[in-house]
Parts: C-alpha cells; sequence; structure tokens
C-alpha cells in the first residue's frame, strides 16, 4: 500500500511552531525593554494633600528615574499595594502602557472633620479612619474637640459625612465640641451665636429644621440678634436673644 505524506498537516506544524516562537521572542524582549517614563494622576486633584513626587517615588521604587526599570522586574501589583499603604491614598490603580509609560491614577482619601486630642490633631476621612495632616494642604472641614471614643466614634463619622455632602453644612458649620453628656455644640461661620445640637439623633431632621430657620433669619435680617440656637427639640427651633 502506498503512503502520501501530508504537506498540509506539515505545514500547519511549522506555521505554529513559528508562531510560538515569533511570540517567545517579541515577549523576552518587551519584557527587557525599559520603560519610557512615569505619571502620576490624582482623581479629583484640586487639593492635594501628597505630593505627585512622593507617589512617583513610590512607583518608581525610589529609582532615579523610569529610565533604569525593566518591564520585566515590574510587579504592579506590588506597587499598588505600596502606594494603597500611604496615609493619604484611599486606592490607586498601576499599569504600564503598550509604549511603555509606567502610570498610577490615584484616588486620595477624603477629610470631613479634623480631631483635636492633648496637644495634636489629625483628620477623619470620608470612611471614618485617621488621617494625618497634610504638610501641603490644609482642609476645610469642621474643627473637632471633646470627649470622641468607641460608643460615639460611629454616630459622629456619619454626622460628619453628612455635613460634608450638603453644600450649605459644609461652608456654614466649621467647629463642633463634644460635650460630656454627648450633646454637640456647633459654631457657625459668618455669626456668633452657638447650635445647641443635641446628641446625635434625628440629625436629619435638626439639620432640616436648621437650614429652614437660616433662610428666614437672614430674610428678616434677625440673626444678627442671637446667641444661641437650639435644635434639641425636633419639632422647633428655639433662639435666645
Amino acid at each position: 500500500m502506498k503512503k502520501y505524506f501530508n504537506w498540509t498537516n506539515l505545514r500547519l506544524v511549522l506555521m505554529v511552531m513559528l508562531l510560538v516562537f515569533l511570540y517567545s521572542f517579541t515577549s523576552k524582549r518587551n519584557d527587557n525593554r525599559k520603560l519610557q517614563n512615569a505619571t502620576v494622576e490624582f482623581q479629583d486633584g484640586e487639593q492635594l494633600f501628597v505630593t505627585h513626587e512622593t507617589v512617583n517615588k513610590l512607583l518608581i521604587e525610589n529609582k532615579k528615574d523610569a529610565s533604569s526599570i525593566r518591564k520585566v522586574t515590574l510587579d504592579l501589583n506590588d506597587l499598588e499595594n505600596t502606594i494603597n499603604q500611604h496615609d493619604m491614598v484611599e486606592n490607586a490603580e498601576v499599569f504600564v502602557s503598550v509604549d511603555g509609560h509606567l502610570k498610577a491614577v490615584v484616588k486620595q482619601k477624603t477629610p470631613v472633620a479634623r480631631i483635636f486630642e492633648g496637644s495634636g490633631s489629625y483628620y477623619i476621612d470620608y470612611k471614618g479612619t485617621k488621617m494625618p495632616l497634610s504638610t501641603i494642604h490644609t482642609a476645610r472641614v469642621p474643627l473637632v474637640s471633646g470627649g470622641i471614643n468607641d460608643k460615639n466614634r460611629e454616630d459622629l463619622n456619619a454626622l460628619f459625612r453628612m455635613i460634608h455632602d450638603d453644600e450649605f453644612l459644609k461652608k456654614n458649620i466649621i467647629g463642633i465640641q463634644v460635650l460630656p453628656s454627648g450633646s454637640l455644640k456647633m459654631k457657625n461661620r459668618n455669626f456668633d451665636y452657638d447650635i445647641d445640637f443635641g446628641k446625635t439623633i434625628n440629625m436629619e431632621k435638626k439639620f432640616r429644621n436648621y437650614k429652614a430657620f437660616f433662610q428666614k433669619a437672614v430674610q428678616d435680617s434677625s440673626i444678627h440678634g442671637y446667641q444661641l440656637i437650639n435644635l434639641k427639640f425636633t419639632q422647633q427651633v428655639v433662639c435666645t436673644k
């Protein structure tokens, strides 16, 4: 019986071998290629609490510049973890573009209050965790003093977020004192009166009452004569001159 050699199958095998060789060659060459540069981009980065230079040093692992780094030596997950461990960073994504540009997209933590304890202070971020002060920017957030503890911390964090998320309250409330009783006394930015907020219950209702009072008092110019605004009674706002 005659046997016929299958040239079609041979060509397919040779093509596959050629593709594997080219892929391996290209991949190895690409891995050994050095980076072009490294860039850092901040999301919502108008107010930076950490500099581009600081993150860039973490990104290129304290080397002189990105052009001294080979792509094969990069561990992107490790770089992300390193940047995420920075006290000012909430989240970072690191990637390398096709043309060899190393880039980090960084989301900073969002401070919502500044806590004074003893002789020092620190920020509380939007997620309720501690955040150190920045050497390059000071956040305009309420200054908080008094008895903050594990019992009231969660409710206070909710209050800080509520103030931060409301444009009126964010501009209006500049100070909060936590009294031993658990009640809160607040300071207003533009007027001399104090706000007796009471305890951290019915917070949304109390703030709605305060905004309604403020709008009316500004319209009739009576707001200048008050010394204390009492919000403890959710059915009414009691004002003292």
